[in-house]
């Protein structure tokens, strides 16, 4: 197994490295069925200082991962939103799962980033505070200040992260395809394909440039709007691994003191965060995928400022128009629109219809009568689509964790807030402008086209069709399953028929013939031919 999985030769000390891990935390089942026990005891040193005993399997998975480093901590970061794949016991303890390390010594940072802006730091800016702001997996955040004046943050990738992240990818895409070759029961949650989008976030999360051509892009979809603000980017020192970004003073929105102290309303900051968040998905289909509270500001005049872009999601026309009658569906309390929503999601599963139909009628009724709570409410759909065999598709699965998020920070600033509620006046206004009577004829514009182009060559391959049937020269093609089968049936029954022909005819023409001459010899031939004939005939029919 491990010969095909993990055939890599450069990877194999961190294959080493994970074995090791994987085993000193007792994650056992991982282990066995991935046959990394099979690797070379020459990593196995990492036993955790810990009473493995008194852990339970999840949280001995979360010690591991965080131990594994950035691939595998953002891979339990996904994990945890999703319901739908894993139980509650499961994303629980995967949500505990941080994102903070300890920062790389400014010793080493700055080699590297000398080398990226093409100069010492004191040469491009005035100030530079070499104390991390903050230090993530991937990155680590420095605060500056321009000659101009101008204070930004210097955003710096880790040094050999990215080798360490692309090692990581590879062998988690082989696992991948070892888990659906060996569970054969999580082929339908297509786990390569899971990992598939997730090796594609963290490398655009690596290009630092993809994030702030991630932070162009959105704020471009606001620029007639002030109250939603986004940070300047200063492309001039802005590489693959360097960013700089203008600094935003705000204030978090989970710091409720500071919020009142400079007379924000809390009610206003809340509608206006989730109307943005709202547009970007379901309207303009890129959308702030890590909407957590280190990533929202809070600026005097009640505005709200996005920070961070390094994930950012994606939905097509045809996957937010599903979306949208979602919403609609869990707005009008529709079982039948959900059931159909969760059906045309379903991909190559089967599901049981009767018992989906159940589960869906079970969940409007548990969410009917009340403020809903967003998070509960996703949750609880996602939960449902898991006990039923099926699995989100990707990109709505990281929308629902954006908006669980969102959810969770608004009520933050609104204990009150009901984000269905503020969602309703944007999901009528989008359905009215998605389904209205123009945009149903552009619909019908582009069909007609089609069926005129295909319609202008109808004349000509009638014609030639009449043609064809006059030269006798119409050829049907017509292929069938099991058509080889079925005509090597054919050719058996005819041969035992030809046979059964000859011998007949032998038998009441030939041989009368032949015993008029009365020659012994030909009498002799005859009952040996009708014997083999019969013979042949009795030995195709047992060969059926």
């Amino acid at each position: 197994m491990l010969k095909t999985a993990f055939v890599a030769a450069r990877d194999r000390q961190r294959l080493q490295e994970i074995a090791g891990i994987l085993i000193g935390f007792g994650v056992n089942q991982v282990v066995d069925r991935l046959g990394l026990r099979a690797i070379p005891r020459l990593a196995w040193r990492s036993t955790p200082a810990v009473d493995l005993t008194r852990l339970s399997q999840p949280e001995r998975m979360r010690r591991a991962i965080e131990a594994l480093g950035p691939t595998f901590i953002k891979l339990g970061q996904v994990l945890a939103s999703r319901a739908d794949l894993l139980a509650p016991q499961w994303t629980e303890e995967l949500g505990k799962l941080h994102d903070r390390v300890a920062p790389v010594p400014w010793e080493v940072i700055r080699p590297q980033l000398e080398a990226d802006l093409g100069a010492p730091p004191s040469e491009i800016f005035s100030e530079f505070d070499t104390n991390p702001l903050a230090s993530a997996s991937i990155a680590q955040v420095y605060r500056a200040r321009l000659e101009s004046g101008e204070e930004v943050i210097v955003k710096v990738r880790r040094p050999g992260v990215q080798k360490i992240i692309e090692a990581d990818l590879r062998l988690l895409s082989h696992a991948s395809r070892i888990v659906e070759s060996e569970w054969p029961e999580m082929v339908r949650y297509r786990p390569h394909e899971q990992m598939r989008h997730i090796a594609n976030g963290l490398r655009e999360e690596l290009d630092l440039l993809n994030e702030a051509r991630n932070c162009e892009l959105l704020a471009g979809l606001f620029a007639d709007r002030d109250d939603i603000v986004f940070p300047k980017i200063y492309w001039e020192w802005t590489s693959e691994r360097v960013l700089v970004q203008e600094f935003i003073h705000g204030i978090p929105p989970t710091d409720l003191t500071r919020l009142e102290e400079a007379g924000l309303d809390r009610v206003v900051l809340a509608q206006r965060g989730t109307d943005a968040f709202l547009q970007m998905s379901l309207i303009e289909g890129v959308f702030h995928a890590d909407p957590h509270p280190g990533n929202l500001l809070c600026l005097p005049g009640s505005r709200i400022a996005f920070v961070d872009f390094g994930i950012v999601g994606r939905l097509s026309q045809r996957r937010r128009a599903q979306l949208l009658i979602l919403i609609g569906a869990m707005l009008k309390e529709d079982a039948d629109g959900l059931m159909a929503v969760l059906l045309d999601w379903t991909g190559a599963s089967n599901p049981d219809l009767t018992r989906l139909e159940a589960a869906s009628q079970a969940f409007v009724t548990r969410h009917t009568g009340a403020t809903l709570n967003l998070g509960v409410v996703l949750t609880d759909f996602m939960t449902m689509a898991r006990e039923n065999d099926l699995a989100m598709p990707t990109d709505l699965a990281i929308l629902f964790k954006g908006l669980v998020m969102a959810d969770g920070v608004m009520r933050q600033l609104d204990p009150q807030f009901d984000l269905f509620a503020a969602a309703g006046p944007t999901v009528k206004r989008t359905m009215r402008t998605r389904f209205s009577m123009k945009e149903v004829k552009t619909k019908f514009e582009g069909l007609a086209a089609g069926l005129y182009g295909a319609a202008s060559e109808l004349p000509t391959l009638v014609h030639l069709m009449l043609v064809r049937l006059k030269q006798g020269r119409v050829t049907v093609e017509i292929e069938l399953k099991g058509m080889d089968k079925l005509t090597r049936g054919i050719e058996r029954a005819a041969a035992r028929v030809a046979v059964g022909l000859v011998v007949a005819a032998f038998a009441t023409q030939l041989a009368p013939k032949l015993m008029e001459h009365g020659t012994p010899a030909f009498a002799t031939i005859g009952i040996l031919v009708l014997t083999i004939g019969i013979g042949w005939i009795l030995l195709l029919a047992r060969n059926r």
